[in-house]
C-alpha cells in the first residue's frame, strides 16, 4: 500500500488487548482511528484519548445487521477506510464439557462478525483500489492446544477465509494479512477469556495443569502489545506485505514445530497418500 499517512483505521475492540495497543500506536503515528467498543463509558474514554482523531462507535459483533449502517456512517464522516483491524476473544473448555451455545457465540463474534465487517468495508477499498485488512487470527489459527478447541475453530476458519480473500483482492491493490500472535501481556487470558464450567472428572488430568499454567502465565507473557502494534503498522508500509505475520518468539517456535511435524507425518504416509490416484492406464 506504500507509506500510509493520515490514514483512516477501523479497529474492533479498542478497549483492551491488541486492538487497544494498535489504536494507540496508530493515533501516535498521526492516523485517525474509528474504534468499536461495547459501552458508552468506553466510547467516551477512547475519544478523549485523541480528540478529533479518535472516534468511538458502539458495536456488538453478534449484531451483524448493524454493521452496514456503522460503516456507512464512517464513510459519511471520514470518507474512506484505509485499514481494517479485526480482533476477537478467547474461550477455554474441553469440547465435551462446553455447551454448543458457547461455540455459537465464539463463532458469531470471532468469525461471522469479522466477516460482516470486512464485507462492509470492501466496497470502499475496492472503489479506491487500495486498503489493507489485518485480521488477528493468533497462532491458534495454525497450531492447536487442548482445552481451547472452540477458539481454535474460530481462528482456523478465519485463516482459511482471509487467505482466500487475499487472493481474490490481489488485483485490486488491497492487501490481507493474518496476524498470528503468541502470548502477549493483554487481558486475553484474564478477564477477556470465557471459561466453561468443569464437570467431567476424567479431564482433570488434562485441564487442571493447563488452567493452572495459563493463570500463572497471565501477566508474565513474553509479548509486548505495543511492539506487536508497531510491527503491524510496519507491515502496512511494506511494498509486498505478508499474507501471514507470526508475532512473538513463542509463536515462531510453536508454528515451526507444527509445520515440521506436518512434514514428517506427510513423509511417513506419503506412499499411502499417493496410492489413491488412478493408475496410469485408467486416466
Amino acid at each position: 500500500m506504500g507509506r500510509l499517512r493520515d490514514g483512516v483505521f477501523v479497529v474492533t475492540g479498542v478497549s483492551s488487548g491488541l486492538g487497544r495497543a494498535l489504536a494507540r500506536e496508530a493515533l501516535a503515528a498521526g492516523h485517525r482511528v474509528v474504534g468499536t467498543v461495547r459501552t458508552e463509558d468506553a466510547l467516551v474514554e477512547f475519544e478523549r484519548s485523541a480528540p478529533g482523531r479518535a472516534f468511538g462507535r458502539r458495536l456488538d459483533l453478534t449484531d451483524t445487521a448493524a454493521v452496514p449502517a456503522l460503516v456507512a456512517g464512517i464513510q459519511r464522516h471520514l470518507g474512506q477506510v484505509d485499514v481494517l483491524v479485526n480482533a476477537g476473544y478467547g474461550h477455554e473448555g474441553t469440547v465435551e464439557e462446553s455447551p454448543l451455545s458457547e461455540l455459537r457465540h465464539q463463532m458469531e463474534v470471532n468469525f461471522f462478525g469479522t466477516v460482516a465487517l470486512t464485507q462492509a468495508v470492501l466496497p470502499l477499498m475496492r472503489a479506491r483500489r487500495r486498503g489493507h485488512i489485518l485480521t488477528v487470527t493468533s497462532m491458534g489459527g495454525i497450531i492447536t492446544l487442548p482445552g481451547i478447541a472452540y477458539y481454535h475453530a474460530s481462528k482456523f476458519a478465519l485463516e482459511g477465509l482471509f487467505e482466500s480473500l487475499g487472493k481474490e483482492l490481489r488485483t485490486f491493490g488491497i492487501h490481507v494479512t493474518c496476524v498470528e500472535p503468541g502470548g502477549f501481556r493483554t487481558d486475553w487470558a484474564g478477564r477477556s477469556l470465557v471459561r466453561s464450567e468443569r464437570h467431567v472428572a476424567d479431564y482433570d488430568e488434562v485441564m487442571g495443569p493447563i488452567r493452572k499454567a495459563r493463570l500463572e502465565r497471565h501477566g508474565n507473557q513474553l509479548g509486548d502489545p505495543a511492539k506487536a502494534a508497531r510491527a503491524m503498522l510496519a507491515v502496512l508500509d511494506a511494498e509486498h506485505p505478508p499474507a501471514h505475520l507470526v508475532l512473538g518468539s513463542d509463536a515462531l517456535s510453536l508454528v515451526r514445530e507444527k509445520l515440521s511435524a506436518l512434514e514428517r507425518e506427510m513423509t511417513t504416509w506419503e506412499s499411502l497418500s499417493a496410492s489413491t490416484d488412478l493408475d496410469k492406464g485408467e486416466r
